[in-house]
């Protein structure tokens, strides 16, 4: 399994975990082998994106390509851990929350995964983030 692959199926708008094929145990982000019986018969395995966040954090100071995008101490972001409905947890942006306002957010939120398209870069790519269901 190649990180590439799950990038590409970003860009296709699909959340996607590798699965192991001995053990059955799901990874998000993707495992080339299983830590859990050391197997490297992994396939890919698409996810519901639906989940809730466990965890969140503003960003005043994001890295280059998101100070571009207009993000800046001014204008921050969000960020989080989502826990999936598949039991998975993985570190996205968060959308659809006032980063301005982080003692509204709540751990718990439900959220549906998004995909954000970064075209203001030398490699445009997308970037997996997840949209508030409450706004």
């Amino acid at each position: 399994m190649k990180r590439a692959s799950f990038n590409a199926y970003l860009a296709e708008n699909r959340l996607m975990a590798s699965r192991c094929e001995k053990c059955e145990a799901k990874f998000i982000p993707p495992r080339a082998v299983c830590p859990n019986c050391f197997s490297d018969q992994m396939s890919w395995s698409e996810l519901s994106g639906s989940g809730k966040v466990a965890a969140f954090t503003t960003v005043y100071i994001g890295p280059t390509f998101m100070n571009a995008l207009g993000y800046s101490k001014e204008n921050p972001y969000m960020c989080g851990i989502v826990e999936l409905e598949e039991g998975l947890r993985i570190s996205a942006r968060l959308l659809g929350f006032n980063a301005l306002e982080p003692e509204t957010v709540e751990v718990g939120t439900p959220v549906k995964v998004d995909f954000v398209r970064v075209n203001n870069v030398e490699h445009p790519f997308t970037q997996l983030a997840f949209r508030s269901l409450q706004s």
